[in-house]
């Protein structure tokens, strides 16, 4: 194949090291996912007509190669993991490994539209202490349902104490994520239109504001970026019902206990959430479209640069 020939690359990113492979060529490397690793990938792909290398978000994995590769004037690319998996189906690929993963994350990349990867250096310090906070958050919880059960006082004193510190830890987390975005003007921005809105608090703002940057910009999609979309079920003749999948399970789970408070405290959405009751809908449908409103009108405000209006939602 020539060298000025397009080429399409996949990235499969584990912890420890990056496979990588052409889609035009088949040819397929291991680099190990740290800095030298980083360089080499770099190097390897410099002498290259690269068009795009696609990779899946990894749980934090990606972000040191995403950087280099971007600081290496390389054209890095988001690919959307649930996409993926149906476009293997749909491929017919069941087999699943590393290098497997690399080519069909190649293959896609070539075929399918993708989204450069955005590397803000701010916002991943925020989705580090937004994520680090709600698994705090998860710990407490589990930790109190434990501590109603415990009866022996040894246990019972080392349980209140883990508790209180990861209380402490908790608020802690909560004033560095308050400064961090009071000290970025674009970030104190948004916050205060988010947290304009009635039912919407500093926990629910900062999720949004780390995990769904692109609120505000895409007002059509973001419902489906959280998992809140309405996907047909229908067959010939059978009609199912309407579900939602996939998305951005953190941002869903405030959105939708936003949207618990919002049914029940804010005026226009109780009342919206009254109307669909009073239709027939299930109370969890009801609170799912409270909640994809609740994207919609925050889209709005930021789209707009108005702070939280009832009279006009």
């Amino acid at each position: 194949m020539a060298a000025g020939t397009v080429q399409d690359v996949g990235i499969d990113v584990a912890k420890r090291w990056l496979d990588v492979a052409v889609f035009q060529t088949q040819e397929q490397a291991r680099f190990d996912n740290d800095k030298d690793g980083w360089v080499k990938l770099s190097k390897w792909l410099k002498g290259r007509n690269v068009r795009a290398i696609g990779m899946e978000p990894s749980g934090g994995y990606e972000r040191g190669v995403a950087k280099a590769l971007r600081k290496a004037g390389l054209p890095a690319r988001n690919v959307n993991p649930h996409k993926l998996r149906h476009y293997a189906r749909a491929l017919g690929r069941l087999a699943k490994n590393d290098r497997i993963d690399a080519l069909l994350i190649a293959r896609y990349t070539a075929e399918l539209p993708t989204r450069p990867v955005q590397c803000d250096p701010i916002a991943e310090q925020l989705a580090d202490l937004v994520v680090a906070r709600r698994q705090l958050s998860d710990d407490k919880v589990s930790l109190a349902n434990q501590l109603e059960q415990v009866r022996e006082p040894t246990v019972k004193r080392i349980f209140t104490q883990r508790l209180r510190r990861i209380e402490f830890d908790i608020a802690l987390l909560a004033k560095r994520m308050a400064d961090l975005v009071a000290s970025q003007p674009a970030f104190a921005a948004r916050d205060r239109l988010i947290q304009s809105f009635h039912g919407a608090g500093p926990v629910f703002s900062h999720t949004v504001l780390a995990l769904a940057p692109e609120i505000g910009q895409q007002r059509r999609e973001i419902a489906a970026l959280a998992g809140l979309a309405p996907y047909d079920f229908d067959s010939g003749t059978f009609k199912g019902r309407r579900i939602i999948w996939g998305g951005r399970h953190a941002v869903r789970r405030v959105v939708y206990m936003a949207a618990l408070t919002a049914s029940r405290s804010n005026p226009v959405l109780k009342a919206f959430h009254q109307r669909l009751i009073a239709k027939g809908k299930e109370p969890k449908v009801a609170l799912v479209a409270v909640a994809r409103k609740i994207l919609t009108i925050l889209s709005a405000m930021i789209q707009n640069n108005e702070p939280w209006n009832p009279n006009r939602s």
